[in-house]
């Protein structure tokens, strides 16, 4: 029966090729149009870390005076944490898991004769944050929290980096020289590029390349390298990175289980009780919180507002042209009434000239669909050749390819219900000529 109604809907596209081809091509720009936005929201508003980012909390504590205005982004939180802050969380270790960090960049000084040196961008880091991120490794490990104290001379390398340096062979035990330090590398990461990259201050590279080695914060801190970031002070004097009146940490902690959440939000608690007891803390109604990783995320507009805007614009589009499909498809079948009437005649019911229909639009919405997904995967290749960090990532995985198709169905079949269902109320008498 299928393979019949399919025989009926190819008849019918041939003998009607430009409106047929016109029907598919709307779909085709629609879908593909959409998709294109959809696809590239869809990779940015992914979960970076699945698995285990239920476990992951920023811990948030404002030491701002209350002269202190709104930062850049438009929410009222501050840029980070201070550098005491996060020292007294992380002594007190409350959280499974803890570590502050703050991304900066190094001349890397080659000792291959073929390199010049070169400028790449790193994180520092405190012990936790390997274990706490999940961050795979394909040879060595990271660092302990001893060496964190003794601020030892340690590097992690990413393994595009490492490959850089050393060719195929890891670089562990070897030596890499950072600005002017000799760092011996004991740890090389695998295939870890979350994106967005989370754990990095808002704002800031939040998509685009990962982070090409990681050191030890204090040991960073110690060397005076290059921090990038918003450095927020409202005090002069004294070293402005230790101040307990400069906000430039991140800080994030992993709780398992909403026990330890509860305790650890009791613990921030009373941890801002007693710095407000010591005179810190001024803002009184603004009391410590715990934000999960895309609650984070969330807080922060990750996604940029043009790009929601411009996948709202390319759905109206869709939506503009499925209602020319409809159109068409209201001419085109009614164009075919003296037919329908035939039909009607020989005996067939409404459902089956319903179903006719249907499967008509059908398989204009899979020709439709099969265009879109052409036309998507150049949409997907402009945004791709775009500046924009998070261009690389427009990439449509195995989801979106079904969505595109299942998408050009639907679409189809909804754009052809109610001319099929006005192909159905075709009178058969008024369209039978009597011999």
């Amino acid at each position: 029966m299928v393979g019949y109604y399919l025989d009926l809907a190819w008849r019918s596209l041939r003998g009607t090729p430009i409106l047929s081809a016109l029907m598919v091509l709307a779909i085709g720009l629609g879908i593909g149009a959409s998709m294109t936005m959809i696809t590239v929201l869809h990779v940015m508003s992914g979960d970076p870390l699945p698995g285990r980012s239920a476990k992951l909390f920023v811990p948030m504590l404002d030491p701002r005076p209350l002269r202190q205005g709104q930062p850049t982004g438009g929410s009222d939180t501050p840029n980070g944490f201070t550098w005491p802050d996060a020292m007294n969380l992380l002594r007190e270790h409350r959280a499974d898991r803890e570590a502050a960090m703050q991304q900066g960049s190094a001349a890397v000084r080659p000792a291959r004769a073929d390199l010049h040196p070169f400028y790449e961008s790193g994180e520092f880091v405190t012990a936790d944050f390997f274990a706490m991120f999940g961050a795979p490794f394909r040879a060595g490990a990271g660092w302990t929290s001893e060496q964190d104290q003794e601020r030892a001379r340690v590097v992690v390398l990413d393994a595009d980096l490492d490959r850089k340096l050393f060719g195929n062979a890891t670089g562990i035990g070897q030596t890499v020289r950072l600005n002017n330090t000799d760092f011996r590398v004991i740890g090389v990461l695998g295939d870890w590029h979350p994106q967005p990259r989370f754990y990095g201050q808002p704002g800031y590279r939040t998509f685009g390349d990962a982070d090409q080695f990681f050191l030890p914060l204090q040991t960073a801190l110690e060397l005076k390298f290059a921090f990038h970031g918003n450095l927020s002070c409202w005090s002069n004097g004294g070293d402005t990175r230790t101040s307990d009146k400069c906000t430039w940490l991140q800080y994030w902690v992993e709780l398992d289980g909403p026990a330890k959440v509860t305790a650890y939000q009791r613990y921030l608690a009373n941890y801002w009780d007693g710095q407000q007891a010591d005179g810190r803390f001024p803002r009184k109604n603004a009391p410590p919180h715990l934000y999960g990783l895309m609650a984070w995320l969330a807080h922060w507009q990750v996604i940029p507002a043009n790009l929601s805007m411009q996948t709202w614009l390319a759905i109206g589009f869709l939506i503009v042209c499925m209602l020319s499909v409809v159109a068409l498809l209201l001419a085109k079948f009614m164009r075919r009434s003296g037919e329908i009437s035939v039909r009607r005649a020989l005996g067939a019911r409404r459902r089956d000239i319903f179903l006719q229909f249907g499967v008509e639009s059908a398989v204009i919405g899979i020709a439709g669909g099969l265009l879109g997904l052409v036309i998507a995967q150049i949409g997907l290749w402009s945004v791709r050749a775009r500046p924009d960090g998070y261009a690389h990532l427009a990439h449509m995985d195995v989801l979106m390819l079904l969505s595109t198709v299942v998408l050009a169905i639907i679409a189809s079949m909804l754009a052809g219900v109610l001319p099929a269902w006005r192909a159905c109320q075709v009178p058969p008498a008024l369209h039978l000529k009597v011999q």
